[in-house]
């Protein structure tokens, strides 16, 4: 069985070591603070800086895995090309770590290598140049870190004012030691989707039923699957995917975002491994959630076949104050709801808005969805997260 160093222990993290846990292989858990959620379920763990090389170097050395698997960002991502060059795989590939974990990089992949639709856009390294990147966009515009996630340090643009108060933001909310922001012109559009795309070694690469979201703070709040869309966008959007995830290499499962608008589907973002919008496959939309699907195409195992199940959506359940020792209220009111689960991700600590975990809904695939989103938004405000 093979032995899996995961880098980053968050939520997803936590859901992929069960996955693999259930089929044998053997995890050891990482992150910057004990008692990380995947730390929680795997054989082992270490804290450490993952922007320290050397630090990440020792990890390595020690634990001598067969996959390196990222989970987050900040990781000192340059190193993972000795790793593979030490016969270790790295997931989905050194180049596709190494790209999407800043924006910059998978952007230019996109806009200029591949000539993907997307948002125009400009780079800023100090205040006075995104001022200038938003003038030359236009207004309104967003603005987000190179190195981010679930939102962090993402804001928009709609008066000259802002400008300022986004460029603190933007660098406040960076992840790693890189001091850029990327600016972007607002797309008109009528929907977002996260299409999870799952690279195979040897096999054709395969596409979920697209999943849409609603976002606030930018970070998603609700999720659904199957997202209704045209068959001549998701045509569109799956061939964008497949050149992208292609230029990538590897193999593993993808998130890749979508901004679906009257003029066609734009390229918005892409990570090389489970999404947050994909937790709504943790309801039994598909024969496999996004966690399993990952983890096979890691270990070569032959995915004959997605297929989708059910209707079915996530709400996040969030916290509203800063806690050392969270604990929650309400969850015989959650559990009583047929068709209905829920998930707590064992977060050590709580702060405000923070993700704290999701209720699940699901239904059959004749059910409407915005019904579905409904019950699982009601659901998420049954429990309370307190300090």
């Amino acid at each position: 069985m093979a032995k899996i160093l995961l880098l980053g222990s968050g939520e997803l993290g936590k859901e992929f070591v069960i996955a693999a846990q259930r089929i044998g292989q053997t995890v050891i858990a990482v992150d910057s603070y004990p008692n990380a959620p995947a730390m929680q379920v795997a054989h082992d763990f270490e804290v450490i800086n993952m922007l320290d090389g050397d630090a990440l170097d020792k990890i390595v050395a020690k634990h001598n895995p067969d996959f390196i698997v990222p989970e987050i960002e900040a990781i000192r991502t340059e190193r993972f090309y000795d790793y593979e060059k030490q016969g270790i795989t790295v997931v989905p590939s050194a180049k596709a770590a190494n790209f999407t974990m800043n924006r910059k990089a998978i952007r230019d992949l996109a806009s200029k290598e591949l000539g993907l639709k997307t948002a125009e856009y400009r780079y800023a390294t100090t205040a006075e140049e995104l001022r200038k990147g938003v003038l030359e966009v236009g207004i309104p515009c967003v603005v987000k870190p190179l190195m981010s996630s679930s939102g962090k340090g993402q804001s928009t643009i709609k008066t000259e004012d802002d400008i300022e108060k986004a460029w603190e933001y933007a660098v406040a909310g960076s992840r790693g030691d890189v001091v850029e922001v990327i600016v972007e012109a607002f797309v008109k559009f009528n929907s977002e989707i996260t299409l999870l795309t799952v690279t195979q070694n040897n096999r054709r690469t395969l596409f979920c039923a697209p999943i849409g979201h609603r976002q606030k703070r930018g970070d998603y709040q609700e999720s659904w699957q199957p997202a209704r869309i045209s068959d001549k966008d998701l045509y569109e959007a799956q061939d964008m995917a497949e050149k992208v995830t292609e230029a990538l290499g590897g193999a593993g499962l993808f998130g890749v975002e979508f901004f679906i608008a009257d003029d066609g589907v734009y390229f918005s973002e892409l990570s090389p491994r489970p999404h947050d919008t994909g937790m709504v496959t943790l309801a039994g939309t598909q024969n496999f959630n996004e966690f399993e699907l990952h983890l096979r195409a890691i270990l070569s195992l032959p995915i004959a076949e997605i297929t989708l199940e059910k209707t079915g959506a996530s709400a996040v359940i969030l916290a509203s104050e800063n806690s050392s020792n969270p604990t929650y209220s309400g969850i015989e009111n959650i559990a009583a709801l047929p068709k209905t689960d829920f998930r707590f991700f064992g977060k050590p600590s709580s702060r405000p808005y923070r993700r704290m975990g999701v209720a699940l809904t699901s239904d059959s695939l004749e059910t409407h969805v915005e019904e579905v989103v409904e019950r699982a938004v009601k659901a998420a405000a049954l429990v309370s997260v307190n300090p």
